[in-house]
């Protein structure tokens, strides 16, 4: 019965995946805590294995499509590394019940993050599909005098993506900021046992001017990396329960495949709304779970 509840959960969060690009692996803490009775330390290290994974299959997919730069992906994973170390000890002295109490406020940030990311996406595309529409209408021979001058209200040149080259990303300015950005990334997969993909992509969005599809394949390869080291921190210290890691990471890469053809015929700002609505109820009741748990003394672990 357990083995089958864990493919069922691991279906809907697989799903959630699929069609959103990331988000998902933020509620398998819950999941396993609350509908598959783990203990907390248990579900963390449960949830280590599940997401890295994933991260790594989803990762194979992403390299065919060239989405992965691998030499920032190794160097923002390994700046975690030791933070990851040091998230693993708090995750072991934390009381059960304010280590989820914290995870709900986690989980409130992830939401607001991706809410604020799909409407900027939204408000970029109600702001260029006029400009596109305008060069794309106009003759070859005005398009082409207009090369190299600025589309109105971008600033870019028509014909620019607007994004900088490879060569120009590697500023001390971005290399701090990419650095900074794994610490954190690597104390949250320490600590709770998330990929912690919310703060990777608009890292490698704003210090490396990644473009999406790059920034959400580089941080794959981030989120795996972050992963196995804090599976290294907790070798022989947590029990693995692989009656039902094994059958939750399979149903969650199977239907995360699903995932992607449903992105494909609903709108990527509706998904995101109705997965953040769910991300912020997990939150509640994590919150009132642990809150109520706090107060009574009690322990999950």
């Amino acid at each position: 019965m357990t083995a089958l509840a864990a493919i069922g959960l691991g279906l809907l969060i697989g799903l959630s995946l699929g069609a959103l690009g990331g988000g998902g692996s933020i509620l398998t803490v819950p999941v396993l805590v609350y509908a598959l009775g783990q203990s907390t330390g248990a579900a963390t290290t449960g949830s280590l294995v599940i997401v890295g994974i994933t991260a790594i299959v989803a990762a194979v997919s992403h390299t065919r499509a060239r989405h992965v730069r691998w030499g920032a992906g190794t160097a923002f994973g390994l700046a975690g590394v030791a933070s990851s170390y040091a998230g693993t000890a708090l995750n072991r002295q934390m009381n059960p019940d304010a280590l989820l109490l914290a995870f709900a406020a986690l989980i409130v940030v992830a939401a607001t993050a991706m809410l604020r990311r799909s409407s900027a996406r939204a408000q970029r595309v109600v702001r260029t599909e006029p400009l596109v529409a305008a060069v794309t209408a106009a003759p070859a021979s005005r398009v082409g005098g207009t090369a190299g001058r600025p589309l109105p209200g971008t600033g870019h040149p028509a014909g620019s993506t607007g994004r900088t080259s490879d060569a120009s990303r590697g500023s001390p300015h971005a290399a701090v900021k990419i650095i900074l950005a794994g610490l954190v990334v690597g104390f949250l997969t320490g600590t709770f046992g998330v990929g912690g993909g919310f703060v990777i992509v608009p890292a490698l969005v704003m210090a490396l001017g990644y473009d999406m599809p790059v920034a959400v394949g580089t941080s794959l390869l981030v989120i795996a990396i972050n992963s196995a080291a804090a599976l290294l921190a907790r070798a022989g210290n947590e029990t693995f329960h692989w009656s039902v890691i094994i059958p939750f990471t399979l149903a969650a890469i199977a239907s995360s495949v699903v995932g992607k053809s449903v992105a494909a015929k609903v709108p990527a700002t509706l998904l995101t709304r109705a997965f953040v609505a769910l991300l912020f109820a997990v939150a509640a009741y994590v919150a009132i779970r642990s809150g109520i748990g706090l107060a009574a003394g009690e322990t999950r672990r």
